[in-house]
């Protein structure tokens, strides 16, 4: 089961965050699609998932990366798209530091450019740095970063916290990390 989730969790990913019309969905101007046309997109496309499916994802995904509408009747990638939806998150002040998990190879041209959305909406920040190191082991040898997010609140940048915890920015220059 835990790979079935697994699988489920990456496609649901692949059609909520990157390419709806590759089942033939649709999601609105806040990336929300409707529960009854993502179950029968995804029917059309050979995957069949159930309401319950959908529920476990929401329920037991350790990212949170779903959320169901208040009504039920829709459901949207919290983050992390890479195309145009507008989330509707208001800007916030972070916490004085937050990290950024990436990988060992990525470190030379970070320390020259900083951290770009790249194609995504935003950079994703991780308010700790054990989960900033799960996330770089993801793509090999992890270094966490440390930013000076609120240097950077301070000189303007905006911030926005998503449902399931993850701090967003446009992107983080050179001078805001500290690597450790």
């Amino acid at each position: 089961m835990r790979d079935r989730s697994r699988e489920t969790s990456k496609f649901l990913s692949f059609v909520l965050r990157h390419q709806p019309e590759e089942i033939g969905l649709s999601l609105d101007d806040a990336g929300w699609a409707s529960v009854e046309e993502l179950l029968e997109a995804c029917k059309r496309a050979g995957r069949t998932l159930s309401r319950e499916d959908l529920q476990h994802m929401v329920d037991t995904s350790d990212k949170k990366r779903f959320a169901f509408s208040e009504d039920g009747l829709r459901i949207r990638a919290n983050q992390g798209h890479s195309i145009q939806v507008e989330l509707g998150y208001e800007p916030q002040e972070p916490p004085g530091v937050l990290y950024h998990g990436t990988a060992t190879r990525f470190l030379e041209s970070i320390r020259k450019e900083g951290l770009k959305r790249g194609s995504r909406h935003h950079v994703h920040l991780s308010s700790d740095a054990v989960t900033a190191a799960n996330v770089g082991s993801r793509h090999g040898k992890p270094i966490v970063l440390r930013i000076a997010s609120s240097q950077m609140h301070n000189d303007g940048y905006l911030f926005y916290l998503s449902e399931n915890g993850v701090w967003l920015t446009e992107r983080v220059p050179p001078d805001y990390i500290l690597v450790e």
